[in-house]
Parts: C-alpha cells; structure tokens; sequence
C-alpha cells in the first residue's frame, strides 16, 4: 500500500521518524541519507510511504521523493532484498548518482548496507541496469498524488484552489476514504 503522510515530526529515533498526522502518530522508516535532509522535531515534512506487512509486524517505509519510492518497489523486487536493505539502496543518493555507479558496474557503492555483500551486490546491480529510468519515469507520474483522487477533482471542479484543496484534504482523517464523505468534509472547512 501506498500513502502519502503529511505531518509534525514528534520524534526521531535512530533510522525512523515519528510523525504526527491528525492526532496518530506514525513510526516511518527512513535511510539515513534521508534521515540527514529531514527537518527538526517539530516542523512538518510531507513523506511517500510503502507499507509493508508481514508475520513480524507492520512498518511505513518512507521516501522524499516519489522517484526514490519507486526505486525502493523495485529493488525491493528483487528476490533476497529485504526492506531494510532495499530502503538503504534507494536512499544512496539521486538516482542519477545511483544509474551512473551500475552503468560503471562498481559494487563498491553497496559496500556497508547490511545484508548486502559482494554477491548480492553484483545480483543487485544485474537486475537493476535499466531499470532506474522506469522508477524515475513512474515517480514523475506520481508525484502528483492527488491527481487521480475522485474527492480533488470534484472541488477543482467547483473552482477552489488546488492548493487548498490539497491541504485540506491531507488534514481529513485517514478513516474517511469515499470521496462523497471527504468533498463534504472539505466543503464545509472550504467554505468557512
């Protein structure tokens, strides 16, 4: 699953963030390369995040960028790529920086992620060649989470604002999913 969270950062722990969305707090994993660009506690950050489910828990992987989320899905296709692993990988640099060291073929740049050696590696870099163009291609596509949303284009329809339409209904609850309940939410705080 997908989502896009829009919040408060209340806490930072050692690779995840805390994040504050209408009253529930979320723990988003995050690499540390994008653990070093987020904001301080308190501020608010708008985060691309994969949920993964399986028999140990739940978990919200959480990207910058719809581009590096992509890249995530499908390094984390890759058979014997776990989360973590897959989430350090996609979080190495810009995806340029990324295509340019697999067009060089250098496994070097995968040194330290754990769970990644030098088989691995080389498996990694194998299946990723020519696909980083694709992520970015999609991630581009993506970013624009709302242009699909039934609820925004009912209101872009009506003439407000985009921006405001965005704002409010990222500040909806995350339980109010049909798009007849979420246009009257946002009528009634639109209209105020």
């Amino acid at each position: 699953m997908i989502a896009y969270l829009s919040g408060k950062i209340i806490a930072k722990q050692d690779g995840s963030v805390v994040l504050l969305v209408n009253g529930v707090g979320y723990e988003v994993w995050l690499s540390g390369h994008s653990l070093e660009s987020i904001p301080e506690i308190g501020q608010n950050i708008n985060l691309f995040c994969q949920l993964e489910a399986n028999e140990r828990g739940v978990k919200l992987y959480g990207f910058l960028t719809a581009s590096e989320m992509e890249f995530f899905k499908v390094v984390r296709g890759i058979q014997g790529v776990g989360p973590k692993a897959a989430l350090e990988i996609s979080g190495i640099g810009s995806l340029e920086k990324i295509q340019g060291e697999i067009e060089k073929g250098n496994l070097k740049f995968l040194d330290g992620i754990a769970g990644i050696g030098a088989k691995k590696a080389a498996k990694v870099i194998l299946e990723l060649s020519g696909q980083i163009k694709t992520a970015q291609k999609a991630g581009k596509k993506g970013q624009d989470v709302f242009s699909n949303d039934e609820a925004f284009l009912g209101l872009a329809n009506l003439g407000f604002a985009k921006d405001q339409i965005k704002k409010v209904l990222t500040e909806l609850p995350q339980e109010i999913q049909a798009p007849q309940e979420k246009i009257k939410r946002a009528l009634k705080i639109l209209s105020n």
